[in-house]
């Protein structure tokens, strides 16, 4: 009998032994490819510079503590995400996972403006099917309706615009740029409702990940965003947990955009899952107004900063950047996106396929023409994860995607070192689990 808390309670779970390159290995021997592990894995799970910098790392120290020592990893790795970063981003607070990132971001804008005087700033607004992060402040920020749902009333209360959700939301005869400007623009009616000076940051993923099943927004969204920020004095906080560190084709998700947030939260591919670690970026801006106010910014975990987990992370972020594996991601991501419309296309219940670099989603509905989502009491996601899993295939399902009860999607993230071979695979075995399911 287990003593460990799953999950879910129900789930007989497989036992993970080994892993090598794209697959896991149970304790039986079955290998599964990995497809969809939160979007983690990005080097694979047998990355030799990772693990003997893990190494290495535990036998120089283990721990000290922020309060008192800084590190040589943490040191430079700062620096060489601050070499790749976009805008004015230049300083960087190291935090466990992307939970912890974006409640830091969210701290940090409340503090930035009680530094400068502007205490009447409180209201962060974000996105309807965002998801942030499952700390209540992070929570709050979420938008979907049923993971917040049983915590409502311990929640922050923060308001929700539309995301920029093209094939669900775009009405017939509005361009896809006409489309993201007015969905854009709900943020500004939104600052103005609440009042501009009571605003201080708008909250967004440049790729909607777990809720939406890898949803970017159309071209001049994030444009269109930034000025209204810019306008109103605002902070925008982009949540690249997901879609960060070259999932998508840039190292920073944002690159696409041809914007730069004020803050910018990373996590999952930072680490690659050798180490938990996440990241919140700031510009030298709102580092300046700490620096030279209180000098203290109020907030802190145990952990934040851990030598081993940012010597892991120095060794993820040189093998992407050396190895040149973001442009990789891209490639790679075309001829993922090609096979997927190749098989999946024509299908009666594949709605639309859609993503960028290795970062992929297929929404599943009952009626192609209305676009219409099956019945929630099916649990269609729970049975395509478990017919994948079976097939040797490690995907995301998630149920929700169009309100937070309705709607299937499957989130496909796999490693960026992963071959054509492995993408016929991928394909296959998804087949193999879509036609169990439906």
């Amino acid at each position: 009998m287990s003593h460990v808390f799953p999950r879910h309670t129900k789930s007989q779970l497989p036992v993970a032994v080994g892993g090598e390159g794209c697959y896991l290995i149970d304790a039986d021997g079955k290998r599964y490819l990995d497809c969809g592990d939160a979007a983690v894995s990005c080097l694979g799970h047998s990355n030799r510079a990772v693990i003997e910098a893990v190494q290495s790392q535990v036998e120089k120290i283990a721990f000290a503590h922020t309060g008192f020592m800084t590190s040589e990893p943490a040191e430079a790795l700062a620096d060489l995400l601050i070499d790749h970063a976009p805008g004015d981003l230049d300083r960087v607070y190291f935090v466990s996972g992307g939970s912890e990132a974006t409640e830091a971001a969210i701290k940090l804008a409340r503090q930035f403006f009680l530094e400068i005087g502007q205490p009447e700033r409180r209201h962060v607004i974000a996105r309807r099917q965002s998801y942030h992060g499952n700390t209540l402040g992070a929570l709050s920020a979420g938008g979907n309706a049923w993971r917040r749902a049983q915590f409502a009333p311990m929640l922050i209360e923060m308001t929700h615009i539309a995301p920029c959700y093209e094939y669900a939301e775009k009405q017939d005869g509005e361009s896809s740029h006409a489309y993201g400007q007015r969905v854009a623009d709900e943020l500004e009616a939104e600052i103005l409702r609440l009042g501009p000076e009571t605003v201080m940051a708008f909250m967004a993923e440049p790729v909607v990940g777990a809720t939406l099943g890898a949803v970017p927004a159309v071209e001049g969204y994030f444009r269109r965003i930034r000025e209204i920020c810019d306008q109103y004095g605002v902070l925008l906080i982009l949540d690249e947990v997901m879609c960060g560190m070259g999932r998508t084709g840039h190292l920073f998700a944002c690159d696409h955009d041809g914007i730069a947030p004020d803050i910018l939260c990373i996590a999952k591919g930072l680490g690659a899952g050798y180490q938990p670690i996440g990241a919140m970026l700031c510009t030298s801006r709102i580092y300046k107004a700490i620096q030279n106010g209180s000098g203290f910014f109020q907030h802190g975990h145990t952990y934040v900063g851990h030598p081993v987990a940012t010597a892991a992370a120095l060794a993820v972020l040189k093998e992407l950047t050396s190895q040149q594996l973001p442009q990789r991601a891209e490639f790679m991501g075309q001829r993922l996106q090609s096979a997927l419309e190749t098989a999946f296309s024509e299908h009666p219940n594949v709605g639309d396929i859609r993503g960028r670099g290795l970062f992929r989603g297929i929404e599943l509905v009952s009626d192609r023409a209305g676009k219409t989502p099956f019945d929630p009491a099916l649990g269609l996601a729970g049975k395509i994860k478990k017919a994948a899993l079976n097939a040797g295939l490690i995907c995301y399902p998630m149920s929700g995607t169009r309100d937070g009860r309705s709607g299937d999607h499957i989130l496909l993230a796999p490693p960026f070192i992963i071959e054509d071979a492995q993408i016929e695979e991928l394909v296959d075995k998804l087949g193999v689990a879509l036609k169990a399911a439906i």
